[in-house]
């Protein structure tokens, strides 16, 4: 319970246009400084005021990454709770929600076409890149030894790139999917796939962030350095959850939080990391749970990434599994 005068603070911070707009916004997921300034059309001062009240009373949560922050709506709380009751009665076809959502849409499209045109340039040099900050071989053997020995029907590799994966995995599945939206990374894919003689793997072209779900049921779901391409990784996360049949699990392999701004503006990458109580909140949100994380420290000091990889299950099942 809280006190009257909280009360009408948090209904003073939501009760006005700018501010409901931005919490519609956030209701679809997290979002940046950046681009609610121009979904909105306004100044980077005047959003970042709103959204510091809104932070204030509770209704969004501000998450810091280098030169940049993201927000999304509080995970839980009085705020949460008002935050969730007002969006969710917001007229969908209100013009103005229209235009919000349009932007929005264009935006993350934007987003997309520089991910996919840094791909194209990189897809032939891109396992090289890899090796110079992530101790891969490490972090595949460790990938593997999460399947524990077994064989299951369908593996769904999604930003598959140059089929690493579905290659390295190619003992633990009878099937197995490659997703990329990237006709370069594919070429490599397949070409790698036929050179390693791994025929009961397929790549196909896709949008990752809008996946159909008739490409599952699958029984495990890889995601490996994919998420910090992507503004909300817990978007991309719920939409992987869709395609995993009852008990499937999901294996995340991403950066631990660093403050490298130059993998941001250099080679596409959008999210510094990503932390526990991020991974937590967004396989909360989409009905997973986390099973376990371990880390790989670089073996490049320089450069000082960490490589985590997260084993994530079926909430419901793992209930179940312990009632």
């Amino acid at each position: 319970m809280s006190g009257l005068s909280e009360l009408v603070g948090v209904l003073k911070a939501a009760g006005e246009d700018t501010r409901l707009r931005l919490l519609a916004l956030l209701a679809d997921g997290d979002h940046s400084v950046k681009d609610l300034t121009e979904i909105l059309d306004q100044s980077q001062p005047r959003v970042s005021r709103h959204l510091k009240l809104l932070a204030d009373a509770g209704l969004v949560q501000r998450h810091a990454e280098g030169a940049w922050a993201y927000y999304r709506l509080a995970p839980d709380g009085q705020g949460a709770n008002l935050a969730r009751w007002l969006t969710a009665r917001i007229d969908p076809n209100d013009p103005e929600r229209q235009r919000d959502r349009m932007r929005q849409t264009e935006a993350r499209a934007e987003q997309q076409a520089l991910a996919a045109a840094y791909f194209a340039k990189v897809a032939k040099s891109w396992d090289l890149l890899k090796t110079l900050h992530v101790p891969e071989a490490a972090v595949e053997a460790a990938v593997l030894a999460e399947l524990g020995g077994r064989s299951v029907d369908l593996l769904v590799d999604l930003g598959t790139g140059t089929g690493r994966m579905l290659e390295v995995l190619a003992p633990a599945y009878m099937r197995g999917v490659g997703i990329d939206a990237s006709r370069e990374m594919l070429a490599v894919a397949r070409s790698r796939l036929a050179a390693s003689k791994v025929s009961h793997a397929q790549v196909r072209l896709g949008d990752i962030a809008a996946l159909d779900p008739a490409i599952g049921p699958a029984d495990v779901v890889v995601i490996h350095q994919v998420l910090h391409y992507f503004d909300d990784p817990g978007r991309m996360l719920a939409q992987a959850r869709r395609l995993l049949k009852s008990g499937g699990e999901i294996l995340i392999v991403d950066f631990a939080p660093h403050d490298l701004e130059f993998l941001r503006s250099e080679h596409a990458h959008r999210r510094l990391g990503l932390s526990q109580e991020q991974m937590n909140g967004w396989a909360a949100i989409a009905g997973l749970e986390v099973l376990s994380m371990r880390e790989f420290p670089s073996d490049t000091k320089d450069r000082g990434l960490t490589v985590c990889l997260w084993h994530l299950g079926d909430r419901n099942t793992t209930e179940q599994s312990n009632a």
